[in-house]
């Protein structure tokens, strides 16, 4: 198993992309991950747009990085969500400044965005947020997946086995 032996951190809050967050917590635990399900600290569980239940495993101000090799951020509306609160920003950022995998899908774009993170960065995102990423200092292109150091982006949802080839790949 490719990622045996590493612990990764799904980020979550209302309104998650369903098939965002389910695809990458299933896909990275047959990998052979621990996956880690943090919220911001709002609630306990929360409801995807499909309305799936997810309870989380700790909050954003709660999590310790050095035990964890990367995070996914899945889209959906609660990327909105998740950059209004300052400890989910600063988990994002110093996974990326450790050089940890930080994978974003959709529109998690945004957290990349407010964690400051996006610089001479490649990337790819919802095309709904290209102008926010471009602006942010990202180059952004129209492909499946971009990968750019630890940096793991995609599209959509239709992007997730590409997606998540990219970020095991990344992650070993």
């Amino acid at each position: 198993m490719e990622l045996s032996g590493k612990k990764f951190i799904i980020l979550v809050e209302e309104m998650v992309n369903d098939q965002e967050f389910w695809y990458p917590f299933y896909r990275l635990q047959e990998a052979g991950a621990r996956v880690t399900v943090v919220g911001s600290g709002s609630a306990d569980r929360y409801t995807g747009k499909a309305g799936t239940q997810i309870e989380v495993n700790a909050a954003a101000d709660q999590i310790s990085l050095d035990e964890y090799h990367g995070v996914v951020i899945p889209g959906g509306y609660a990327p909105d969500l998740m950059r209004r609160y300052p400890a989910m920003l600063h988990l994002v950022k110093r996974l990326y400044e450790k050089r940890k995998v930080v994978a974003a899908i959709c529109h998690a774009g945004w957290v990349l965005v407010s964690a400051g993170i996006l610089p001479n960065r490649s990337v790819t995102s919802s095309f709904a947020i290209k102008d926010d990423m471009i602006n942010a200092g990202a180059s952004w292109t129209d492909e499946e997946v971009v990968v750019d150091g630890n940096l793991v982006t995609s599209r959509t949802p239709t992007d997730l086995p590409a997606f998540m080839r990219a970020v095991i790949q990344t992650a070993k």
